[in-house]
């Protein structure tokens, strides 16, 4: 075989290939794996955004003569957790990782949803325009979040999709692509029902 001839068989060669990998999806996988590492990246960037907002949020409560202490507390203790979480790239890919940072992150939520009900039962904190601004602040950045999470939701299911049916699992299974963890509703029955907020004692009354 001269060597014009091995060149143009190589060349075949490699054409051959690359649409075949096209053909079983594997330009697919690398586009849809990279809207899954851009849609993460903005629900870490929302997250973060949470979590700045808290110290600021702490401190304008503690301002608040006897605001419910352990309602506090609950807010210091799931930020810490949810700061203490080390997310990796790996994490997308480890069912296990997923479920402990939605956990952490879930347990923030649920303790801020806490504070900013209980808040309403101080009228010193209602008027106090730092506070309604963190509020404000704090639902535009849940807002963000939920959209966030719904498109992540949205790039996981696309790229799951191709991960299992016929013939791209075959690709996938080649290329050791496995499906990706997604956001879960850990007990829908639980969150359709509202929070009951109780008090031990009577909030203070409005200065005068």
């Amino acid at each position: 075989m001269t060597t014009v001839t091995h060149r143009i068989a190589t060349w075949l060669a490699t054409l051959g290939a690359a649409l075949a990998l096209s053909g079983c999806g594997y330009n697919q996988f690398q586009t849809l794996d990279e809207q899954v590492k851009a849609a993460w990246s903005e629900v870490l960037n929302q997250y973060q955004r949470r979590a700045d907002l808290v110290p600021n949020i702490v401190a304008t409560v503690k301002g608040e003569a006897n605001f419910e202490q352990e309602t506090l507390t609950k807010v210091i203790e799931a930020r810490a957790k949810a700061s203490s979480i080390q997310v990796t790239p790996e994490t997308l890919n480890n069912p296990e990782a997923f479920n402990k940072f939605q956990q952490v992150q879930g347990e923030l939520g649920s303790a801020l949803s806490r504070l900013m009900a209980v808040s309403e039962q101080y009228p010193n904190l209602k008027a106090n325009a730092a506070f309604q601004d963190l509020r404000v602040q704090l639902e535009g950045t849940e807002n963000r979040t939920t959209v966030a999470r719904n498109r992540y939701i949205k790039a996981v299911a696309e790229y799951n999709v191709l991960a299992r049916q016929f013939p791209t699992n075959l690709t996938a299974m080649l290329f050791s692509y496995a499906v990706k963890p997604s956001f879960t509703v850990a007990n829908e029955a639980q969150i359709s029902v509202p929070p009951a907020v109780s008090f031990d004692k009577a909030a203070p009354a409005a200065s005068k």
